[in-house]
């Protein structure tokens, strides 16, 4: 289906950073009229992204998008300090 792909590995300091930025990430699907494809997947403290698209344009927009997202929920992290342990 897609010609052009990108794949980004994002390293956080922490496994529950990483779980965090992705459970705020992957709720944020791709339009179906976009025709990209955005896979998300965690390994670690690795947040792994892959794009696919038939445009160039098209990829560059969705990469984009995510880079904005991505740097919100960073900062947001940021703001409120490193996430602590689940207590119960």
């Amino acid at each position: 289906m897609a010609e052009l792909s990108c794949n980004l590995d994002v390293p956080f300091s922490t496994k529950r950073e990483a779980e965090i930025v992705y459970n705020s990430l992957r709720v944020d699907k791709e339009p179906k009229k976009g025709g990209n494809i955005k896979t998300l997947s965690v390994n670690g403290t690795t947040l792994h992204v892959h794009f696919e698209s038939k445009e160039a344009r098209l990829l560059r927009v969705a990469v984009n998008g995510f880079m904005d997202h991505l740097i919100l929920v960073t900062q947001t992290i940021q703001q409120f300090g490193p996430p602590q342990d689940k207590q119960l």
